[in-house]
């Protein structure tokens, strides 16, 4: 499952249909530069030599790590003047080799946070595993990695490589950089240069009122989703499949009502799909081809009398954009009620979790093979043997590994620490530690970050479904590029209003959220929308962005009108405007209002456009050509959602590094397919002012490169999350876990099955009758719902039957 894949050597096709004449200018002829002089880099051509005893020129150093064989040569064989620097791999087990501006004050280049800086020089290289790799200087931190932007092609004769920094981050100073060879090879470089960007942006004029332009706007649309949806998944062509199942409605489960819905956000209308089985509480994602893989859903509910709880499908189907119809596979190797659903670097997916046949915890990993187009059968796939809980967030790493960040839905969270590095190819699962309150992070968030290739995870908010506390504020943030990985405090979660059942009043205290959106918007920001105070109730009403370079929330945004709790959803469209579904309470009842959010990057002016792409069938490593009408600061794709219960585990954002050549931009795409599995994607291409043009699709693969996938090293930093504690012991082989039919948070005692009485009251009610069944009414639950059997909540005083 560790998959990395080796760069292709040279451009691709798209790159070169613009003409052999323009293509040969790129590799061989400066291009020219949008940044202009003076050249930031001492010493760029290596002329000047080091002090006495030194074996580099001035301001250059030997950098690098890992087991192999390597050499550095100042050679005459240089692009201008008399110098440049020749290395070279001869034998190589891991680990790259660079000659680097050295990390000191007199040698690294002073950098403005906020601004870009185009990075540029020329180079020889007879292997395709090179790559930019830039570090820069934290006024608090020191020196550490920053990013890797770009892998120049093979090239026997001098060719020029450029490239433009993402916004330099806050507290940076200073950068370093270098062209790192991580592959047995040579590469001869010369003629360096960073000069900063120095076209200043258009300040943005406001298009809508003072409030939208900085709070944004929601509006409710005039079209109703027809369905109780659960589920949601922005398909290929930009519209988006609404699953409900029984929409958690046990008349229409037995009555044999599944039902599905397609949006069309061109006319606003809803289509319904026939729905073969119960996909409610499914697991789905998007496969490489565009189809969405979904898996299990329920076989039967809960029993009236509480012995039995849900039970999970085994059953597996995809859908089909183009047909908008549902084919089965073959089935899972057992039933997975709310499974997790991760895909991979080589396309395949892989699931844990959820609820078997018969309610109890399934501890199988199923994979389902992309080559093969079925579920494996179990003896084909590693075996931890462990139980990971019901939709746990597994975040595939840069190196193919998982990382389980501590979201779930329903109770508590796994044993030990709550969060875990899991390698499929080694079967070990580590604990990282960090995550506050791991047993209150039912239903929160995780996302990771924008950009991927920065590999660090947000969780978000959490409660607890079984014990029903105020859900809290907390963040934390997980590096995974870390030696030792460990979460750490993020700032508190922005309070808002809540309704109780009484009327919204101000958040206080600790009070927090659960059933949290977050959404990766394509300025790079997070939105973090909906959710509630206490399991399936009390809807909080704020709204926030995440800022990642900053670490910081901007509060006070406009707050969806709708209650966004229970079974609730937000996600990206293409146009950069946020939808958002759902709200199925603990009364029964399911809110068929449908919002869309307007950020406010739309409220600033005209937005950007991509006016030609020459290619929207994208291979690994390319560098791809886009045209737009003006000057954009970057660019980037973004993986479409699919999102059920505040988990989305394959979304992503990933940087394209860019070269400008005016409105002519080449956009380097990753040469890892960990950090973006092969599928489509919406292309975005963000200005100054961070607004974003409206998304153009690109599909990611290319079936020769995957099949040509082997141990290569991605480019990023040496010691990623390599030092880990030593790994948990794996449970003997077993059939399952037992687990307590009320794990669902509901007593079952009361009412019909897809009413949630609460098995544990919120904090704040008395354990009175009177006190129960007046939260009950102020929740708008039915007046009177029949006792099954015994009455442990002692809510039927008079015995007649029926509650309150």
């Amino acid at each position: 499952m560790r998959l990395t894949i080796r760069r292709r050597a040279g451009r691709r096709a798209a790159l070169l249909a613009v003409g052999a004449m323009t293509a040969g200018l790129l590799l061989t002829a400066p291009q020219q530069a949008t940044a202009g002089p003076p050249n930031l880099l001492s010493n760029p051509g290596f002329e000047t030599a080091g002090p006495a005893g030194a074996d580099m020129p001035s301001c250059w150093s030997k950098s690098g790590w890992g087991d192999n064989d390597f050499s550095f040569a100042t050679v005459a064989e240089a692009h201008t003047g008399t110098k440049a620097m020749k290395v070279s791999l001869t034998r190589r087990v891991d680990g790259d080799r660079k000659a680097l501006v050295t990390e000191n004050s007199t040698c690294a280049p002073t950098v403005t946070p906020g601004k870009q800086y185009d990075l540029s020089a020329w180079y020889k290289s007879d292997t395709p595993d090179v790559s930019v790799t830039v570090f820069r200087r934290d006024t608090t931190a020191g020196w550490q990695y920053w990013t890797d932007l770009q892998n120049p092609p093979v090239s026997a004769a001098w060719a020029r490589t450029e490239v433009r920094t993402p916004a330099v981050p806050p507290n940076t100073d200073k950068i370093a950089w270098g062209l790192s060879v991580y592959g047995v090879g040579t590469l001869t470089t010369d003629d360096y240069a960073l000069e900063e960007v120095g076209a200043v942006p258009p300040q943005p004029v406001c298009s809508g009122t003072a409030q939208e332009c900085a709070k944004g706007k929601w509006e409710v649309i005039p079209a109703k989703n027809p369905v109780r949806s659960m589920h949601a998944v922005v398909l290929k062509n930009g519209k988006v499949l609404l699953i409900a199942g029984s929409g958690n409605d046990i008349a229409q489960f037995n009555a044999g009502t599944f039902t599905s819905a397609v949006y069309n956000p061109a006319n606003g209308t809803f289509k319904t799909v026939p729905t073969p089985v119960d996909m409610f509480c499914a697991g789905h994602v998007q496969l490489a081809d565009g189809r969405v893989l979904v898996m299990s859903g329920n076989k039967g509910y809960p029993s009236a009398d509480g012995k039995i709880g849900y039970q999970g499908l085994k059953d597996s189907y995809v859908f089909d954009p183009a047909t908008e119809a549902y084919t089965k596979t073959n089935d899972m190797n057992g039933g997975h009620w709310y499974p997790s659903a991760t895909v991979l670097g080589n396309g395949d997916v892989i699931s844990f979790g959820g609820l078997k046949e018969d309610s109890t915890g399934n501890v199988t990993a199923e994979k389902f093979s992309a080559a093969q187009n079925k579920w494996l059968p179990m003896n084909e796939v590693n075996q931890t043997w462990s139980y990971w809980g019901l939709y746990p967030s597994m975040i595939l790493m840069q190196d193919g590994r998982l990382f389980y960040s501590g979201s779930h839905t329903f109770g508590n969270g796994t044993p030990g620490t709550g969060a875990s590095i899991y390698d499929y190819d080694a079967n070990t699962i580590t604990d990282v530690p960090g995550l506050r309150n791991k047993d209150q992070r039912d239903e929160s968030a995780s996302v990771l970050l924008p950009p991927a290739q920065d590999q660090r995870v947000l969780t978000i908010g959490g409660g607890n479904n079984e014990t029903n506390p105020a859900a809290n504020r907390i963040t934390d943030i997980i590096d995974l590029k870390k030696p030792s990985p460990a979460y750490t405090a993020g700032p508190d979660l922005p309070q808002g209003l809540v309704d109780t059942g009484a009327g919204k009043r101000p958040q206080t205290g600790a009070e927090g959220k659960m059933y949290v959106s977050a959404v990766l918007l394509p300025d790079g920001k997070v939105l973090e929308t909906g959710g509630g105070l206490h399991d399936r109730a009390d809807p909080v009403f704020e709204a926030s962005f995440f800022d990642p370079t900053t670490n910081t929330y901007q509060p006070g945004l406009a707050t969806d009108p709708i209650p966004r709790t229970y079974h609730s959803a937000s996600f990206l469209m293409p146009d950069g405007r946020v939808m958002s579904v759902g709200d199925n309470p603990g009364n029964g009842t399911y809110n068929h209002n449908v919002s869309i959010y307007t950020p406010p990057y739309l409220f600033k002016g005209a937005r950007p456009q991509i006016t030609s792409v020459i290619d929207t069938q994208w291979v690994y490593g390319d560098t791809q050509r886009i045209t737009v009408n003006r000057p954009v600061a970057k660019a980037e794709l973004i993986r479409p959602a699919a999102v059920t219960h505040s988990s989305d585990p394959n979304q992503r954002f990933v940087d394209l590094p860019m070269t400008v050549n005016g409105n002519d931009v080449d956009l380097n795409v990753t040469s890892n397919p960990n950090l973006a599995p092969p599928g489509w994607y919406m292309l975005f291409a963000v200005d100054a002012n961070g607004v974003p043009s409206i998304a153009t699709w690109v599909h990611l693969g290319g079936p020769s490169a995957l099949a040509a996938a082997q141990e290569q090293p991605s480019a990023h930093e040496h010691s990623f999350a390599d030092e880990l504690g030593p790994a948990k012991q794996n449970p003997a082989k077993r059939d399952s876990v037992p687990v307590a039919p009320s794990v669902a948070g509901c007593d079952r005692h009361y009412g019909t099955v897809n009413v949630c009485v609460p098995t544990r009251f919120p904090a704040e009610v008395k354990e009175t009758p009177k006190a129960r069944c007046d939260w009950l009414a102020s929740h708008q639950y039915p007046q009177r719902l029949k006792v099954n059997g015994s009455d442990p909540l002692r809510l039927d005083p008079d015995r007649d039957g029926y509650a309150c």
